[in-house]
């Protein structure tokens, strides 16, 4: 019969990039380290029109602090974005800078052992960053992203972007309510030529 260990296994995949080690500190409250990292971005990091090309490069900057419940995390994220405006569907193409801090939990201390769903453990001392950086760039996008702030958008009639077609574009357009009466007035016109 095989052995089996009691103790579960890391779900956290040590060679993945945003997978962080954080045996350095050794546990001991107050020592700290910085790292700057640049790693790729995982998929799906976006809202529905801007968001972070997969496999783009993410520049984070980042202060671990050891406290006696946990792993402080502090950091700031440069992540470049694509998208498109909400209002003229020109491509926007910009760099985001998005700050975050999350305590990461040791699971053997009293916190650990009693922590909710939503707290975030540590795992054989490794510690999983894309859930705070999803959280913290996500959050922060815009819905409706702009090209420039005081993008007009495009006409509601021909669709030609605003910003290209000048102060003088318009459609003379009737109101269909009224369209019955515009043979009124066709007639009237043709009475007073004849």
């Amino acid at each position: 019969m095989p052995h089996e260990s009691r103790i579960p296994l890391s779900r956290l995949d040590p060679n993945a990039p945003l997978v962080l080690d954080t045996r350095a500190l050794s546990r001991q409250p107050g020592s700290s380290r910085e790292q700057t990292l640049t790693v790729p971005a995982p998929e799906d990091f976006g809202v529905e029109m801007v968001g972070v090309p997969e496999g783009a490069e993410l520049e984070l900057d980042l202060r671990f602090e050891s406290v006696l419940e946990g792993v402080l995390v502090t950091g700031t994220a440069w992540v470049p974005l694509e998208g498109e405006c909400a209002r003229c569907l020109d491509p926007i193409a910009s760099t985001f800078e998005a700050d975050f801090q999350e305590l990461f939990v040791y699971p053997d201390t009293r916190s650990g052992g009693n922590a909710d769903d939503d707290e975030l453990r540590l795992e054989d001392d490794l510690i999983d960053l894309e859930p705070v950086l999803r959280d913290a760039v996500l959050l922060a996008l815009p819905l409706s992203p702009l090209c420039r702030d005081d993008c007009p958008g495009l006409c509601p009639e021909c669709g030609v972007r605003l910003a290209d077609a000048g102060p003088d574009h318009h459609h003379d357009v009737a109101d269909p309510r009224w369209a019955a009466l515009q043979g009124i007035t066709d007639l009237r016109e043709r009475k007073q030529e004849g």
